[in-house]
Order: C-alpha cells, then structure tokens, then sequence
C-alpha cells in the first residue's frame, strides 16, 4: 500500500510539473491563433503523461536497459498522441476559418449561412446563434429601408403641404395689399384657415418628434372608457355633421382605462377624423370599447370601401396617406384633402407609450382600427 501511494505521488508530481509549464506556455500565447492554442494543450496533455510515466519509472530503480524501454514506449506513445492531437485540432480550426469566412459575408451586409459538413457541438452552437443574430439584423435593414422610405416621402409630402397654403397666403395677401380684392372679408377668412390649419400641421411635426424622441411625458389616471369615447365625439360631431356621416357609438362599455385623458382623447380624435375624411356622405363611423381577454379595446369602424391587402402594414407609418388605397365609392361626392400623414403614425406612438398595441383590418364596406390597452390594476 506504501509502494502505490509512493508511485502515485511520483506520477503526479511529474504531471504537475508539466502542466505548470504548460500552463505558463498557454498564458503567454493566448493572443494568438487557436492552432496554436490548440498545439499547446494537446503537448501538455502528452507531456505530463509521459512526465508522470518517467517519474515512476526512474524512482522503481529499474535497470538501464529496462528504463530505456519504458522510455521508448512512453515516448512513441506521446509522439503518436501529439500527432492525432494535430490532426483533430486542424480540423477543429478548418471548421472555425469556415465558420469566421461566412460570418464575415453576413457582416459585410450579407446573410449568414453555416458552412456545409459537421461541426463540433460548441461550433454548430454558434453558427445557430449567428443564423439567428443574420435574420435580426436582415429585420432590422429591412424596417431601416422601409423608416428612411417613410421618411423621404414624409419631407416630399410636407414640402407639397406646405407650399400649397404658403403659396395661397402670398397670392391673397398681395391681392389685399395691392386693392385687388373683390372682397377682403372672405379673403381674410380664407387666410385665416389656411394658418389655422399650418399650425395644426406644425403642432402634429412637434409631437410626432417627441414621440420620436421618447419625450412624450404622461399623466395617467383612472377613467372609464365611456367618458373617454364621450369627450372624442363630441369633439369631431361638427366635422361629422359637415360631411354628413353617423356617429355611432351604442358599443361603448364603462370599462375602466389608466391613460392619459388627454393624449388619449387626440388619439380617438385622430382616428375619428381619419375614419370621417373616408367616409362617404350618408355614410356610418361606429365606436365601441369593451374588455377582451387582457385588455380593454377601442375601435373605430369607417365606411372606406377597405384598405388593399399589400398597405395594411403601412397604415401607421409616418408619411403614409394611401392615396389611391381608401377611395369611397363612386357618387360619394368630394373627398376631403388628406393631412401630411401624420395622424395615424401619432396615434401608434402614444398607443405604444401606453404600453398598447394598434391594429387594423378590412370589414365588411370599410376598414376597423383598434386600440388595445392593458387592464389596469385593481385598487385595493
């Protein structure tokens, strides 16, 4: 029992010593190559066997000629070990070139796709996950393409908004300076109007920027969405009544809502007035709330005729006007003109900031927008 402990403390002591060094080797060149991590590790592992090996034979005081052939074995031993050990971490750093090879493609602007063959366990790990952060990023340029398309057609479409009134201010104001005007009183009315609605166009760029921006500040408070759809109604009966569309609002629950009351009303307002402006005369705008599943659910139901399949995910982005998409039938008489499309994309960030969700879809003769609100937590 003495003998195996001695030989044993022999045998790991040799060891030792060699994966010391070993270790000392691998700290110094861990900048470098994986191959040459890779021969590092493989020679310390045959080493400190062939250490340990020729420890306990030198301390067995075995003959010169006996310990010459333990040597020789041992050390054909570790030749060939260290030479399969080469062999495999090529292999393993050939899969590894590959695998940085066809990172870099989707790195360039690429897609990822795993280089052909077997891989080790950690190496198809990370080509998963790599596959994975090559579809998010191909999302991210995508939604990216699509923002700066949104945008450009944002400033060509503000520009045009623009410069219609600006130009229509500068003709009249030039007829009334020069006394050309037949009558000034409608002149001013007009002028009135047309500032009236430039800072309504100015007041939406302010707030879709801070939207934009995260600087949307909220003051929520406990309501019921029936006062909430109330207030909004009342707010556009005017507009309804000079386009000649219903206002209906006979599926509206006191379900209550924590929102901002006021952001919150500019919301339905928003929609409102969109679902007007489609609406052919004669036509019907219904409102309704009530509590589905884990949220409570406000909608606003037009008579547009339908929005085409292919703009449904456009309808909230900024800029979108769907100008030949939302055409009332024919006979409906004259459309409003459509605002800098601005109304809807404000309406999906105050909705978001709510921690909710819009949504909208075709119905039967028209299109339904919904707003979804979390429930709020009952007091105690």
């Amino acid at each position: 029992m003495k003998d195996t402990a001695l030989i044993a403390l022999f045998a790991l002591g040799g060891a030792a010593c060699a994966g010391l060094v070993g270790a000392a080797v691998l700290r110094l060149v861990r900048h470098r190559s994986v191959t040459v991590s890779l021969t590092v590790v493989g020679a310390v592992t045959v080493t400190a066997m062939l250490a340990g090996t020729l420890a306990v034979a030198q301390a067995m005081f075995l003959s010169r000629h006996d310990l010459g052939v333990v040597t020789l074995v041992a050390a054909m031993a570790a030749v060939v070990s260290l030479a399969t050990a080469l062999v495999l971490g090529r292999w393993v750093v050939a899969r590894s070139r590959e695998l940085s090879l066809a990172a870099r493609d989707f790195g360039d602007g690429g897609s990822f796709a795993a280089p052909p063959g077997q891989a080790t366990a950690e190496l198809a790990g990370l080509s998963r996950e790599l596959a994975a952060t090559s579809a998010k990023l191909a999302a991210s340029r995508e939604r990216e393409r699509a923002l700066e398309t949104s945008r450009r057609e944002l400033v060509a479409w503000i520009s045009h908004d623009l410069r219609t009134p600006l130009a229509g201010l500068r003709a009249m104001s030039e007829a009334l300076e020069d006394g050309m005007a037949v009558d000034p009183a409608r002149y001013h009315r007009q002028i009135r109007t047309e500032v009236e609605r430039l800072n309504s166009m100015v007041g939406d760029l302010f707030e879709l920027s801070r939207i934009h921006a995260g600087a949307l500040a909220l003051t929520p408070s406990r309501m019921s969405a029936y006062d909430l759809v109330g207030d909004a109604l009342s707010g556009v009966d005017p507009l309804a009544r000079e386009h000649g569309v219903r206002l209906v609002g006979e599926g509206v629950q006191r379900v209550p809502v924590e929102v901002d009351g006021k952001e919150m009303t500019r919301v339905l307002a928003n929609l409102l007035i969109n679902a007007i402006r489609h609406t052919p005369a004669d036509g019907t705008v219904a409102v309704a709330a009530e509590r589905r599943g884990d949220g409570v659910v406000l909608s606003v139901t037009d008579g547009c005729g339908g929005i085409p399949a292919e703009d449904l995910s456009r309808v909230f982005d900024t800029g979108w006007r769907g100008t030949a998409a939302r055409t009332p039938p024919a006979g409906a008489g004259p459309v409003p003109p459509a605002g800098a499309g601005l109304g809807l994309a404000i309406v999906r960030g105050i909705v978001e900031a709510h921690a909710g969700r819009t949504e909208v879809r075709n119905v039967p003769g028209g299109c339904r927008f919904e707003v979804t609100l979390p429930v709020p937590v009952p007091v105690r």
